[in-house]
């Protein structure tokens, strides 16, 4: 039905994998809608701070056309309101754009690159062009691209945890030869056929189902937030204590006009009046509440933070929200991996020593005899998961695999060996995974040839082994 050789793949030409994609879907997953301006604009609304400033700025605004007519009055609820405003929008602003350009940077992210089998040679890929039928290479540190089947493989064992919840891991053999989408490869290798892609695989369904993180605030949030908090309560209360002492002195007789006379006569004034007086002593409240708020701690600390980004971005580091520059700034130490990173990621061998003498080129097969040339090809084309694709006509071949296995086995190359032809002389009979906590590795292997002692005929066995070299003699000891 899928018209797959599990050796070479399938033909990997345009029209076969366009009719693949159309049959069962290509292995791409449905993305959620971005974040509109608007909810950038909200998010920003929610600071406490801003929230006491924007409820002062209305009554501010509403008690000075009152008092003052709309002329002169609207001064000071208008100033505090453009502050807000202000800060709203520079926030938004820079989140929004972040956002996009981190939309982008998301995607290129999970853009996998991986290795598949097509055509008898492996090839990279984009993990969004893997098809129904591809053959794909599993090894040690690997994600499952896809759901599929194991058709071979050698102590693979699979960590299912991302989808079961279950932190055993997980053999896979020919009994058991089931893998899903998004789980790790945690020791061993093998390859897969892929059996179904994107939104049919257990993964897609998951992904369509979960919903984005809001995310937590940062320390600086957190302090921003309890000093606003303790300015509005503070603020808040001396307002009502003074709006206390003013009424109960207003009602009581106690305060006075300019020209001297009592501002409350008790049966002597009008409904009119005695409001306006009421309004002019919560005005003098609403004054307290807008001098305690620091209207301009918000404005400082986005453009502080504002700043830091744009001079972060000029050295080539992406900031997706403001407050990041803050956590950012807290760091003490920044852990960075080195290979690949600071350097090329391009291994070769540059010694190798034989009978406890160093070569005085690691190339130069005829230093060596015919056997020891023979045992240490051997080796190097058994004792991987890497390959080696001999294209017809003379055109140089292709290695594949990890960088370490690469180097090993282009240096197989130049001491002559021929990858097909050596791993035919002989057989696997186990495999022993190399992984970063065994810190070895191995095979053991039957050759089809055969010694005559005199009085029987032995079959040779070896065992290929790769490891620190205090490792290797600690385990032939």
């Amino acid at each position: 039905m899928l018209k797959t050789d599990t050796q070479k793949g399938i033909s990997g030409d345009d029209s076969d994998l366009l009719a693949r994609k159309n049959a069962f879907g290509s292995n791409t997953y449905p993305r959620k809608k971005g974040r509109s301006f608007l909810a950038f604009v909200w998010d920003a609304c929610k600071d406490l701070t801003l929230i006491i400033l924007m409820v002062a700025a209305a009554v501010s605004l509403a008690l000075g056309i009152t008092t003052e007519g709309i002329k002169e009055g609207w001064y000071d609820g208008a100033s505090i309101a453009f502050a807000v405003l202000l800060v709203v929008f520079v926030t938004a602003i820079s989140d929004y754009k972040q956002s996009l350009q981190f939309q982008n940077l998301n995607e290129e992210k999970q853009n996998i690159r991986l290795e598949v089998v097509r055509g008898g040679r492996r090839i990279t890929v984009s993990i969004y062009d893997l098809v129904v039928g591809d053959v794909v290479p599993l090894k040690i540190g690997d994600q499952v691209p896809t759901d599929g089947i194991l058709i071979s493989g050698h102590s693979l064992s699979i960590d299912e945890s991302s989808m079961t919840g279950e932190s055993k891991i997980v053999h896979k053999d020919q009994k058991s030869p089931f893998l899903m989408s998004g789980c790790k490869v945690a020791d061993g290798y093998g390859t897969m056929l892929v059996t179904a892609v994107g939104i049919n695989t257990e993964w897609g369904l998951l992904m369509a189902s979960i919903s984005e993180d809001s995310g937590e605030e940062t320390p600086l949030q957190v302090r921003l937030n309890g000093v606003a908090t303790f300015i509005g309560m503070v603020g808040l209360s001396v307002a009502l204590a003074v709006l206390v002492v003013l009424l109960a002195r207003y009602f009581t007789g106690h305060t006075y006009n300019p020209d001297g006379s009592v501002q409350y006569v008790k049966g002597n004034m009008g409904v009119g009046q005695t409001i306006r007086g009421i309004v002019k002593i919560f005005t003098v409240a609403v004054t307290i509440v807008v001098v305690a708020v620091p209207e301009g701690l918000p404005l400082a600390v986005t453009l502080t933070l504002a700043f830091s980004m744009r001079k972060m971005m000029k050295d080539k580091a992406l900031v997706r929200r403001l407050s990041a520059c803050e956590t950012m700034g807290s760091a003490t130490t920044i852990c960075s991996d080195k290979t690949g990173t600071l350097t090329l990621n391009q291994m070769t061998v540059v010694e190798a020593y034989f009978g406890g003498k160093k070569m005085d080129s690691p190339d130069n097969a005829q230093m060596l005899s015919a056997d020891v040339t023979s045992l240490i090809v051997e080796g190097i084309a058994q004792n991987t998961s890497g390959s080696i694709f001999e294209p017809e006509g003379g055109q140089e071949p292709e290695v594949t695999g990890s960088p370490t296995e690469k180097a090993i086995l282009s240096w197989g190359l130049k001491l002559g060996m021929k990858f097909s032809e050596t791993r035919s002389k002989s057989s696997i009979l186990h495999v022993f995974p190399f992984n970063s906590e065994k810190k070895r590795g191995g095979v053991a292997v039957l050759a089809l040839r055969s010694i005559y002692t005199g009085k029987e005929q032995l079959k040779l066995f070896w065992i290929h082994a790769q490891a620190g070299l205090t490792l290797v003699v600690r385990s032939i000891q």
